[in-house]
């Protein structure tokens, strides 16, 4: 299992407006407000020590004539695949001299029993849980192993999985208004027979593509809707709902990259992780009473990964 470090700048920068208004709450929800894992995009692994093996179960023809005889002519196959979460972590260190001078200086009290300001705290937390939440969300889907702080992600396995379902990206300048129907129709198409109507099965767009369909459905693009879109509502009538295609749930991922789509059972797209819990914790260290510094440790550890199950029920627009 590789370490990888997510280094961010440890330079002090203070924004007096919002110190303090992140109190309360803020770790448990800021970590897995990556937006596919908190609307339930994918399917979670929470407790992986090291890895799991994900097994991929294929089958012949199953159904025979009848006979007297047991006849075992049906061909099981047996693949797998495993999903090795990657160790990450963040460090970040403040020093409190940074704040003495600051308008907060009152809150830190004077001498040398000054802590962090209890507020710019929070805010600092809540400031990083979101960042890796962030993080989180574009790794799973455009991340690679060779990066510093990533895994590769699913676009990087899905390119190297020969048995998925590859439909190549329109020429010229891409998805648009114009063309966003017919493009989401060549996914469609492009999907097995066994899987469409599946209640899992979604097609994951980045929101560029979302808000060009929402447009075409408007009425503003050469679609044959008129100018005036479905019921007449040009783009009013999306107001944040859910959106389907030829009878196909989309779901907006937000980390997946412009100009790509992923038609897939929810599933059949891993996210694994050690604990949840390991997510949600970020430990705030301070070294006065260790070193007898004036500095402030942000500490955060992690793992996190992803992995496809069967490449051939996957369809992936690039």
């Amino acid at each position: 299992m590789s370490l990888k470090n997510v280094q961010l700048g440890t330079t002090t920068n203070i924004t007096t407006t919002y110190a303090g208004e992140f109190a309360g709450e803020y770790i448990a929800a800021a970590l897995l407000s990556a937006s596919t894992i908190n609307d339930g995009g994918v399917t979670v692994k929470p407790n992986i020590a090291f890895k799991e093996v994900i097994k991929k179960l294929d089958t012949g023809a199953l159904v025979s004539d009848a006979s007297c005889d047991f006849n075992p002519n049906s061909s099981v196959t047996l693949t797998e695949t495993i999903l090795q979460p990657t160790e990450l972590q963040v460090n970040l260190q403040l020093c409190k001299k940074d704040f003495i001078s600051d308008w907060e200086a009152q809150s830190m009290g004077f001498g040398l029993g000054q802590t962090l300001p209890p507020k710019f705290s929070d805010f600092m937390i809540a400031h990083v849980a979101n960042e890796v939440a962030q993080k989180t969300e574009t790794t799973m889907f455009q991340g690679a192993a060779a990066n510093v702080g990533e895994y590769d992600g699913y676009q990087a396995l899905l390119t190297a999985d020969g048995t998925v379902n590859d439909v190549a990206v329109v020429g010229g300048g891409g998805v648009d208004a114009a063309n966003v129907i017919t493009e989401l129709g060549r996914v469609v198409d492009a999907i097995p027979a066994a899987l469409y109507g599946k209640e899992d099965l979604f097609i994951y767009v980045p929101s560029s593509i979302a808000k060009f369909y929402v447009q075409a459905l408007g009425g503003f693009a050469a679609n044959g809707l008129g100018a005036n879109g479905v019921n007449n509502m040009g783009s009013q009538w999306w107001n944040n709902g859910s959106l389907t295609v030829n009878g196909v749930k989309i779901f907006v991922a937000q980390g997946l990259a412009n100009q790509q789509m992923i038609a897939a059972q929810r599933s059949n797209l891993f996210f694994g992780t050690g604990l949840l819990n390991s997510m949600q914790e970020i430990k705030v260290l301070d070294m006065q009473d260790i070193d007898g510094s004036q500095n402030v440790r942000f500490v955060m550890r992690f793992t996190a990964g992803v992995q496809i199950g069967i490449g051939s029920d996957i369809v992936y627009y690039s």
